[in-house]
């Protein structure tokens, strides 16, 4: 029995070994939870300070930003579009993680990995590899992502001053440029012209649909192409969607814009719907494709069949009906698919696109597949909305997720688009824009609210009724109007997603 419980003896040596194993690892321990105590233990103990003091000096900022944001949500955004706190903070990220690593090679160093057996050693020196690594590496890639979200900034951001609201909306052409336009054409041709009139305070939307092939309409008063075409723009051919092209060719009229054609095309917007520009966001269509892809898709409800291509396209095929998770590629097609259909109905599918991507995207969705999203965004978008103002339309998008959207589109049969009475349709205008402008006692401070003048929008189920010209019961249900080019309604009656006080139930 004695022989069974007996335990041979550590030498001295042994014992020894083992404590400088011990103190070897609890180095590169503590250089992991608090960099630089290794220093201040064991070496050089101003290093070990100046870098301890830098740590509790970045977590203190980090919390007291914390706990900022937690009263004025405003001040994440302001920090995270400004470019050279970006640019700084990138700097820093990268200088921590050659700091940290150099930390952990010191406090390897103290270690005395030469005093140790081998097996010992091989163990340190694997463990501190790893952790200076993984410190570093995620310190650069933090610095990789900053980088990225600085350079999305700066390309798609351009604006340098921001405008005021007008009568208490921000009116922001939304212009879809055709990818293939600028391998044939000479300038720029939009596909797609949309004003969206954003109320300033709830976020409440109106969306002002523009067919591109609106002819004899007039200019904004004053404008260069107003006094060229004092009766409207009444030449041979000439339609909206050309504006640009004819602007490009005839730079002189906009000596002083870096971009005449979409100068031109503000102008022509301006007068068709007498609603003052605050700014444009210009979207390439063969990159939107890249943007849904990147936020995971979107699901639409496909009421016909939608031809993806033209039956002389090798790839032709359709999509089905049914309600369907789009990839970028078939959601394009959703948004432009013309044949078998009009311009009018296709017009009602993207405002259809519009509305599924504000519901179904969450800050959340952005977060999860932010690099993608950058990288598609940076290539596909340009706007004259300056960085400054972010913030604010970041918050004004999030209160138009709750809401019911309008629609209004400037096209047959409300509105000959061949020649259309301008006083007829800044009226139609102005009558969107006041039914979608709340009453005083539908807005109202938050309970608790913070100071900074942050608001509650209406609730989604306070919105008014859908136009009888829409056609959507008021529950939302669907009702018995035909469907043409996979919109509800008909190139004579209208199409309900063209003209209607809730987008959602039109779709």
């Amino acid at each position: 029995m004695a022989d069974q419980n007996y335990r041979p003896q550590r030498t001295a040596a042994e014992r020894a070994s083992r404590v400088r194993f011990r103190r070897a690892m609890a180095l590169l321990l503590i250089t992991l939870l608090l960099p630089g105590s290794a220093q201040l233990v064991a070496g050089n103990r101003r290093v070990g300070r100046i870098a301890i003091w830098t740590v509790l000096g970045l977590g203190v900022t980090a919390g007291l930003v914390f706990l900022i944001s937690l009263l004025w949500h405003g001040l994440v955004f302001r920090l995270g579009t400004t470019p050279w706190l970006l640019g700084l903070f990138r700097l820093a990220l990268i200088a921590g993680a050659i700091a940290w690593a150099a930390l952990f090679v010191d406090a390897w160093r103290l270690g005395r990995p030469l005093e140790l057996d081998l097996k010992q050693r091989r163990i340190v020196v694997a463990i501190n590899g790893a952790l200076a690594f993984s410190v570093a590496a995620t310190m650069i890639f933090g610095a990789h992502l900053v980088g990225v979200h600085k350079g999305m900034v700066e390309a798609i951001f351009s604006g340098a001053e921001a405008a005021e609201a007008h009568n208490g909306r921000f009116n922001v052409l939304l212009a879809g440029a055709d990818g293939d336009s600028g391998k044939t054409r000479w300038g720029l041709r939009p596909d797609s012209l949309t004003v969206a009139s954003i109320d300033a305070v709830t976020g409440r939307t109106v969306l002002i649909g523009l067919p591109r092939n609106m002819q004899n309409f007039t200019f904004d008063d004053g404008s260069p192409m107003d006094k060229k075409f004092p009766r409207g723009f009444d030449c041979d051919g000439c339609y909206l969607n050309g504006v640009s092209t004819w602007a490009e060719d005839h730079k002189d009229l906009y000596k002083d814009e870096d971009k005449p054609g979409m100068a031109a095309t503000i102008d022509a917007v301006e007068g068709i719907t007498d609603l003052q520009i605050s700014y444009y966001a210009m979207v390439d269509l063969d990159g939107f494709q890249k943007i849904v892809d990147a936020i995971g898709g979107v699901t639409m409800n496909v009421r016909q069949p939608i031809p993806v291509g033209i039956p002389s396209d090798k790839f032709y095929t359709h999509i089905q009906p049914g309600t369907k998770k789009l990839d970028g590629w078939e959601t394009l097609w959703y948004a432009r698919a013309r044949h078998d259909s009009d311009d009018y109905s296709r017009m009602a599918r993207q405002k259809c696109v519009m509305n599924a991507i504000l519901e179904q995207t969450s800050p959340a969705d952005v977060v999860r597949h932010y690099q993608d999203v950058a990288k598609a965004t940076g290539s596909t978008i340009t706007t004259t909305v300056p960085p400054s103002e972010i913030e604010r339309f970041s918050a004004l998008a999030l209160k138009a997720k709750s809401q019911k959207i309008s629609t209004l589109s400037l096209v047959p049969p409300l509105v000959d688009s061949a020649d259309p009475d301008m006083s007829e349709v800044h009226g139609l205008v102005h009558d969107a824009v006041k039914k979608a402008t709340p009453k005083k006692e539908e807005v109202f401070e938050e309970p608790g609210g913070g100071d900074d003048g942050e608001t509650k929008a209406p609730a989604k189920n306070d919105g008014v009724k859908a136009q009888a010209t829409g056609g959507s019961k008021a529950d939302g249900s669907d009702d018995d109007s035909p469907v043409t080019g996979g919109a509800k309604g008909s190139r004579n009656k209208g199409y309900q997603a063209n003209e209607t006080d809730d987008l959602a139930s039109a779709c």
